[in-house]
């Protein structure tokens, strides 16, 4: 059939009887010719493929009769799988079997299967090696109820939104971190970063690793682990990390300046270290309590401000710092910085506080925790107490029923041009009662550091407590602005004498001086992390090693054994305080410095002989509380120093409310019960032996006068009956007596009248009769001995006033 027109169509009829297997897809001006040939077998196989081929079955394989118009288009040929050429050739017509229809497949139809093939094929590609994206699925939840997911880099039961990388902890620098230390390993988190040598200004991350503090290593090589890089707590840096015993808490910190970012309304981001996850504490709002500035306000992020933990109390502390447009969001970049001098205290879940009206009673905190901010304690609502930022704060057991809190360093700088700056003094440190909510101000002696801001702090205690060590190090001026100069000075302010002694650390491999490390103190040793050491220094290791006791930088940190994580001591504490939740951890190994020594008196062990300010407080607890001390013995059980116990009880619970220690009140009361029997038994047996003692004198003198006839005289003492009847001239009765207790021998007495001449006892002198009206008690003692009754010490335990009459009128 030819078909001539420019619209050129065929039917199934027409191109059964053709052994044409080639379909056009020129435009309407093409046509072609088919010769009809004889009807196609259509039960033979046929081979799909992307594109049309004609009777692949490797034989009599032609085309016949292909004519198209117009001719200036080039050949067109189909190719078999071998790529070799299918050209014109001649075939039999009669061979039926090697004709093979045409199958038609439009280009519609071939997109649709490629794209559904894709969208199939992709997202399972998801979870394979192949597109390097594990552990992520972008086709739903897997099987499981879909749960809320709070934004953490950890997936939780049956979801996963995002895995965040590990933090890399190969970098250049690092400063200005939060950091905690919970049973001997050390966490970081955020901070300034740089990761070549030419950086300065750093970048903020929200990088998140450890430092293990239960292995030895050497400064070049620590054991530090990246964890995952959470995605919901922001990247910030000077803010802080408090921790209890099983959670860490990220609260506060600036965002970065460069480039600008944005700070979102603050939540409480929770770090379950078990768990290993981060939980997001949303719109926390404060409490009313002691000092406080009323309730249900609430919590504003700060910045630069100190921070401190008290794992056994439950609470954490953040005093000052600032608010401005890097902290607060909606704070606009014309309103000036805020410096703050109020007191944020933030009580874990779980743990009481008296000072928090919600949790009084005893009530302890709930899942979100309870906030306080202190506004109005004492002098720190007056000018005297100044606003400031990037201070320390160290806690120090004792001094009162929970403990005191020392501010130390800090400042502000202000003025057109921030030329004008404002400095906590080092001479007189802020000193914050925990149990009253109060501040004071107490005075140091000696020599004291230089003002600065941003330094480090940690504090160690004395084996027996007598003294509370507070090493600072490090810091950095604030003036002239933008060439602040660095610290690499070790100080420390030895408690309760405040007296400041600096460490000399000439001749030692001292690190470059910094500002904005993190310091943490474990096995009696200060680990140094991190810090900014200005534009001259390419890049800086990052870690170092100060020995609180030797006063020296060393190259190693070194694991002491029995503080460890695996033992007893999980807190590291001296192992005179390991039994009280109130001895400070990472004491442990910890020995009182030969300088501190020279200054405090005592030893190594303790022992201070000055115990109070050596500027005299006059109010608060440094006036009147004392610190908590212990006994230090020997592995042979010797006492090596013992001091007077604290004022202040050193019991506590694990909720933080101090208590009475039950077991020392008892003991106390057995001793002191046992002594005073001791001392009744005492004392009753030397009556007994001076009553015996008389007794057999009497005995004695009696037989004497029995054997010495009338003219001896005798020593028994007559009755108050025979003495009223001398005194009246009467005749006595005769008085018979016993058992003389030596011979046996019974003798009888007579008295016949008061001139003495007739009877056979002579009268004795009115002045030893005793007077009348005297307490029977002595005259039937007197009876006694008359009557041959030999004293029992019974006797006398149980009457012994009676016996120290007769004693006493012998």
């Amino acid at each position: 059939m030819n078909m001539a027109s420019k619209d050129p169509v065929a039917t199934i009829e027409d191109l059964s009887n053709c052994d044409v297997g080639y379909r056009s897809e020129e435009s309407q001006d093409d046509y072609f010719t088919i010769t009809p040939q004889s009807p196609i077998d259509y039960t033979r196989p046929r081979r799909r493929s992307k594109f049309t081929e004609l009777d692949v079955d490797g034989e009599n394989t032609c085309v016949k009769e292909i004519n198209l118009t117009p001719s200036n288009r080039p050949d067109l040929f189909t190719r078999r799988r071998s790529t070799s050429l299918l050209t014109e050739t001649s075939c039999d017509s009669d061979d039926e079997s090697s004709r093979t229809p045409l199958p038609r497949f439009s280009l519609y139809p071939r997109l649709y299967i490629l794209t559904l093939v894709l969208l199939i094929a992709v997202p399972l590609l998801y979870d394979t090696k192949l597109l390097a994206l594990p552990n992520v699925s972008i086709i739903g939840a897997r099987a499981g109820v879909i749960r809320r997911v709070d934004r953490n880099n950890e997936a939780t039961t049956g979801n996963e939104l995002l895995r965040r990388q590990n933090t890399n902890t190969d970098v250049c620098s690092r400063w200005s971190a939060q950091s905690a230390l919970v049973n001997g390993t050390m966490y970081l988190y955020g901070g300034h970063a740089t990761q070549k040598p030419g950086e300065h200004d750093g970048t903020w991350t929200n990088d998140f690793f450890t430092v293990d503090l239960t292995k030895s290593w050497d400064i070049s090589a620590p054991v530090v682990t990246g964890l995952p890089q959470p995605s919901g707590p922001p990247a910030v840096a000077n803010g802080f990390l408090w921790n209890s015993y099983d959670s860490l808490y990220l609260y506060g910190g600036i965002v970065s300046d460069s480039p600008a970012a944005v700070p979102e309304p603050y939540s409480l981001w929770e770090y379950q270290i078990k768990n290993a996850k981060w939980v997001e504490h949303q719109n926390p709002k404060t409490s009313n309590g002691n000092s406080s500035n009323g309730g249900n306000q609430p919590v504003l992020q700060t910045g630069e401000g100190a921070g401190i933990s008290v794992p056994e109390l439950g609470r954490g502390y953040f005093f000052a710092g600032h608010l401005d447009h890097y902290t607060t969001p909606g704070w606009s970049v014309q309103v000036a910085r805020l410096y703050l001098k109020s007191l944020l205290e933030f009580t874990f879940p779980g743990y009481s506080n008296d000072g928090v009206d919600d949790l009084s009673g005893g009530k302890t905190a709930g899942t979100d925790g309870a906030w306080r901010n202190v506004t109005e304690g004492g002098i720190q609502d007056t000018a005297k107490f100044p606003s400031r930022a990037d201070g320390a704060l160290v806690f120090v057991p004792g001094f009162g029923a929970d403990g005191i809190l020392l501010s130390i360093a800090g400042g502000l700088v202000t003025g057109p041009g921030q030329n004008e700056s404002s400095f906590s003094q080092m001479n007189v440190i802020d000193v914050y009662d925990i149990a009253t909510s109060t501040w004071y101000k107490q005075a140091t002696t000696g020599k004291y550091p230089s003002l600065r801001v941003n330094p480090c702090a940690v504090a160690a205690s004395a084996p027996d407590g007598s003294s509370t060590n507070v090493y600072v190090y490090g810091g950095q001026n604030l003036l002239p602005y933008g060439q602040q100069i660095q610290y690499d000075e070790m100080w420390i302010l030895t408690v309760p004498s405040f007296t400041w002694v600096q460490v000399d650390t000439d001749g030692q491999s001292v690190p470059p001086a910094r500002v904005g490390a993190s310091c943490s103190i474990w096995n009696g040793q200060i680990v140094v992390v991190g810090g900014y050491t200005g534009p001259d220094l390419s890049c800086d290791s990052g870690f170092y090693v100060f020995s609180a006791t030797d006063l020296k930088w060393q190259n190693n940190y070194n694991v002491l054994s029995g503080g460890g994580a695996d033992t007893k001591n999980t807190q590291n504490q001296q192992i005179s305080q390991q039994d009280d939740p109130h001895g400070l951890s990472g004491s442990y190994g910890y020995q009182v410095p030969g300088a501190v020594q020279s200054v405090i008196g005592g030893n190594a062990n303790g022992g201070a002989t000055i115990t109070a300010p050596a500027q005299a407080a006059t109010q608060g607890p440094l006036a009147t509380g004392k610190p908590i001390t212990y006994t230090v013995t020997n592995s042979n059980g010797a006492v090596v120093t013992q001091t007077g116990t604290s004022s202040v009880t050193a019991g506590g619970s694990q909720n933080g409310k101090g208590g009475p220690n039950i077991g020392a009140i008892v003991a106390g009361v057995v001793a002191g019960f046992f002594a005073v029997l001791a001392a009744y038994l005492g004392f009753c047996a030397w009556v007994y032996r001076r009553q015996l003692a008389l007794y057999k004198n009497h005995v004695a003198m009696s037989q004497r006068a029995l054997a010495g006839g009338p003219n001896e005289k005798t020593s028994f003492i007559p009755s108050s009956t025979e003495g009223s009847s001398a005194r009246n001239g009467k005749t006595s009765s005769s008085l018979a007596g016993g058992s003389s207790g030596i011979g046996g021998a019974s003798t009888k007495l007579t008295q016949s009248n008061s001139n003495g001449q007739d009877g056979d006892v002579p009268p004795l002198p009115t002045g030893v009769w005793p007077p009348a009206g005297r307490n029977s008690t002595a005259n039937s003692s007197t009876e006694d001995l008359m009557m041959g009754q030999e004293p029992s010490f019974v006797g006398v335990l149980l009457n012994p006033r009676r016996s120290l009459r007769v004693i006493n009128r012998d």
